[in-house]
């Protein structure tokens, strides 16, 4: 069974990088440990994620609004919020080998993972990543690259609600990257120390509205979300974190966990986190960061739920939910990604039957200029229909549009479905109706 996941992993890795979706970072320089860049198909599929979540959860609601904040804040954003002094791992380093890990992800009594070496005692490491502004590079100059996201969102709530004149509760989002200094990256692109964030800061009266209730609204909101992306619910499970492994500012927190080839992990979390953050920047800025209930007259400083998710977990949890490898006759392997339309980089295909004649590379250009201006769409020439299609079908192209020597005479192309491999006659005119109603 490990083999197996594996070789899954090892096949994954292999679509991405032969398809276009993952390089390796400054692959010509030997590359760098966990680095990785998004290809053209990769680029275009993290956009989608980002634009779906974005529509899903911000622009087809009334009760959220948007921000976009610096990457470098104040260093003492990171003092409020207790980052500098919390944001730690236990680091443990093999005195053979001299390989680290963290300590609370392998069993130490087993000694060094790597060579069964003896390893050193544990200590605190802040997995924050430090810079310096400025000409001279010395203590006051030192500043952190962010771990998250989410304070951002904190820091400018007054100004945010005062300017959208939203009424609690409502919810702030923000996609964005975010830095930490992994002391074990790896698996791909699930843990590296460079990686976007959609983050979600929903403020609600405490005193009007029940926490539980709120945190039952995100979590079904969350699980809706996975689905319209197509990430496998049967391999998705809610883990409830307990006291003592929660993050410092959760009062509850719960983890959807997918089963990965390298072990079930952390997809994404919800975590209640009360009104810890607003009110430590309160204390440590000065500022009052409340609200004011125009009902009651009062000042209220507002607990949050957060909904947190990654971008390159959640899309290689929905590149692995999507990979199927059909057999088909003698040894010939079909190698699919079903990618929902709304998220696959490329949605139709249009293709000439044959590169070599004048009138089809025509016509398919028309089709293909036609088609561009409502959907995602890539012209293929490139070798026969055949090679086409399993290309098309390797990068998750829900459907491929072929222009043969009937269609000059009956405006007619041919329309082939990736998951059921049928073919459907469309009158021209009528295939942006046609793709409107299978999307």
């Amino acid at each position: 069974m490990a083999e197996e996941k594996n070789d899954l992993m090892e096949k994954i890795v292999s679509l991405c990088k032969r398809r276009g979706f993952v390089f390796p970072g400054s692959d010509i320089y030997g590359g760098l440990a966990n680095s990785w860049d998004f290809g053209p198909y990769g680029s275009q599929l993290k956009k989608n994620i980002k634009d779906h979540w974005w529509k899903f959860f911000v622009e087809q609601r009334d009760d959220m609004v948007g921000l976009d904040a610096s990457i470098i804040m104040n260093p003492e954003v990171w003092k409020a919020s207790g980052h500098t002094e919390n944001f730690t791992d236990p680091l443990v380093e093999c005195k053979k080998c001299h390989h680290r890990h963290r300590a609370d992800q392998i069993d130490v009594t087993k000694g060094c993972p790597d060579c069964k070496g003896e390893l050193s005692e544990a200590r605190p490491f802040n997995g924050m990543l430090r810079t310096f502004l400025g000409p001279i590079q010395d203590e006051g100059a030192q500043v952190y690259l962010r771990p998250e996201t989410a304070q951002a969102m904190f820091v400018d709530f007054v100004q945010i609600q005062q300017t959208s004149r939203k009424k609690l509760p409502f919810g702030v989002a923000q996609i964005g990257k975010a830095f930490r200094n992994e002391i074990t990256p790896g698996n791909f692109i699930f843990r590296t120390r460079e990686f976007e964030q959609m983050e979600i800061e929903y403020f609600f009266n405490p005193a009007k509205t029940k926490w539980e209730e709120v945190f039952a609204v995100w979590q079904k909101a969350m699980e809706e979300w996975m689905m319209t992306v197509g990430i496998d619910t049967a391999k998705t499970h809610i883990v409830d974190i307990p006291d003592g492994d929660r993050a410092h500012y959760s009062k509850r927190t719960i983890d959807f966990e997918f089963e990965y080839p390298f072990g079930q992990k952390e997809l994404f979390g919800l975590a209640y986190r009360g009104d810890y953050d607003l009110e430590q920047h309160e204390k440590v800025s000065g500022q009052e960061l409340r609200y004011l209930d125009s009902e009651t007259n009062e000042k209220v400083r507002p607990h949050v739920i957060e909904p947190s998710l990654g971008v390159e977990r959640g899309m290689l949890a929905i590149i692995l939910s999507a990979f199927e490898e059909q057999k088909l006759e003698g040894d010939d392997v079909r190698t699919v990604l079903h990618l929902k339309p709304a998220i696959a980089p490329v949605q139709v295909a249009v293709f000439p039957l044959m590169k070599n004649k004048p009138e089809l590379v025509e016509r398919a250009k028309e089709v293909y200029s036609a088609l561009k201006k409502d959907f995602r769409v890539e012209f293929d020439d490139n070798g026969n229909v055949g090679k086409r299609y399993r290309r098309q079908d390797e990068i998750g192209t829900p459907y491929c549009v072929t222009v043969d020597f009937d269609s000059l005479e009956d405006g007619a192309v041919t329309v082939r479905d990736r998951d059921t491999m049928e073919q459907t006659r469309v009158k021209t005119e009528e295939l942006k109706k046609y793709f409107e109603n299978n999307f």
